[in-house]
């Protein structure tokens, strides 16, 4: 079998599903993939056999320039049985509570309107303004102390481990280095958290009995310029920085720092990354402005559609990847142990055989019926909470409606600009990142609209 890694990187998103319309559509397609053995996957009956535990495991699977840029060395992506469950429940009781999500939902509204706000009379990059807003609404919200200019750097830094993590070259090279920046910074604060420093009254010195809201050395206002400022919100005592700092694993054992860090990083950059869907949701409304319509009249229950079928209709993850533990059968095929299992995530949602004209945008298609497991996967399949589905997608879903409901209250001008959407390009997204043009201030009653329908959605 010829080395597909290539054409891959050539081909991008379009890669997979070429490969199986060369083999007659088949649903198990053999290749090698970096020098290794694999075979592809598709359908939901996939979806099922990869997301059981014990067809396929994740340990080993990733390879190195992933586990260097995008998701961290000893991630909760890399483990498996026991210890993959005492560590994902970890995520679940941060991700997948009600409480929680409203409080990080309530932040992402709060500085989404101040970023409405300063947008008037001004040109502005929706993707890059997108990923500045969530970055410090899950700051605030993870309870991490961050100053003005350390909320660029780690909005650049998320955005640059997500930009290359799938490609050589320059964008590699800097995801690698945004990754050791990132980690290296959060280890530090999980030492001081755990030496009793107090960051927006997490962690409260030993001796102090005022609880977990008492204002510490480093609990700033929200316009502070020292290196520990807190955003408009206090965090509360399950702050994710707390509850990961304090996290021990199956063994019984704290986190080392760094490992730490990287799981505060599997919240952050996961929520940051939401700029991609935000700016697709952009691109739909501009291409169909009767779904902007659609989502003033009713931001709620036709918000969250909308955001499910920008997840399907967008090229966002390509493939997912496991490893097979002994042999193991699918569909009367033999895959080897030791093999790479590819399971087709784009090919997936754009399949006629699971979504009648998958070309068509048309958010009708989740319109009062949430997606079966099997169904929508680009956060994965199975059970969040027991599996290697992301604990994080309904608040990725949620968030993404918010927003989507915002923009199509906004009033704004698309200047000529190119939004083409290179298929190649992994990960993609607009090439101009969405250029919107915002009317001066004294013209501006949109914004007050956004914040409306977002409170409503």
């Amino acid at each position: 079998m010829i080395d597909s890694t290539l054409p891959l990187l050539t081909q991008g998103y379009a890669w997979l599903p070429d490969l199986r319309r060369r083999h007659g559509g088949d649903t198990v397609v053999r290749t090698r993939l970096g020098g290794r053995a694999a075979v592809a996957l598709h359908g939901r009956e996939a979806v099922e056999f990869f997301y059981d535990g014990r067809h396929v495991i994740r340990h080993g699977a990733l390879p190195t320039p992933v586990l260097d840029t995008l998701f961290g060395r000893g991630a909760v992506h890399t483990l498996d049985g026991g210890v993959h469950r005492v560590r994902k429940d970890m995520f679940v009781s941060l991700l997948m509570a009600d409480q929680g999500i409203e409080a990080l939902l309530s932040r992402v509204r709060e500085y989404w309107s101040q970023a409405v706000e300063s947008w008037a009379g001004r040109e502005v990059v929706l993707f890059d303004e997108t990923a500045g807003v969530l970055a410090r609404a899950v700051c605030d919200w993870t309870g991490l102390p961050v100053s003005e200019a350390q909320a660029r750097e780690l909005t650049a830094d998320c955005v640059a481990m997500v930009d290359g993590f799938a490609t050589p070259g320059p964008r590699h090279w800097r995801a690698r280095g945004a990754r050791r920046r990132q980690e290296g910074r959060l280890a530090r604060t999980v030492e001081e958290v755990r030496r009793g420093v107090a960051h927006l009254g997490l962690a409260v010195p030993r001796g102090d009995s005022a609880g977990a809201r008492s204002a510490g050395p480093h609990s700033a206002g929200p316009h502070s310029a020292g290196p520990h400022s807190a955003g408009p919100h206090s965090a509360g005592a399950r702050s994710a920085l707390k509850t990961v700092s304090r996290h021990r694993d199956a063994d019984g054992r704290l986190l080392d720092a760094r490992t730490a860090a990287v799981e505060l990083l599997n919240v952050i950059r996961p929520t940051v990354a939401i700029a991609w869907f935000a700016v697709f949701a952009a691109h739909a409304l501009h291409r169909d402005p009767a779904q902007r319509i659609a989502l003033r009249s009713d931001p709620g229950p036709y918000a969250r559609a909308f955001a499910h079928e920008v997840r399907r209709f967008y090229p966002f993850v390509p493939f997912l990847s496991g490893l097979v533990p002994q042999d193991v059968e699918f569909r009367g095929e033999t895959i080897r142990q030791g093999s790479l299992v590819l399971l087709d995530v784009y090919g997936h949602h754009h399949d006629p055989a699971l979504w009648p004209d998958p070309y068509r945008f048309d958010p009708q298609r989740f319109l009062g019926r949430e997606p079966a497991l099997g169904d929508l996967i680009p956060q994965g399949g199975g059970d969040a909470r027991t599996g290697h589905r992301c604990p994080g997608e309904d608040i990725a879903v949620q968030v993404l409606a918010e927003l989507a409901a915002a923009l199509a209250g906004l009033d704004f001008d698309v200047p000529e600009q190119d939004l083409t959407i290179p298929i190649h390009r992994i990960p993609t997204r607009p090439r101009s990142g969405f250029v919107a043009s915002f009317p001066g201030r004294a013209d501006v009653g949109a914004a007050a609209g956004a914040r409306e329908a977002a409170g409503r959605g």
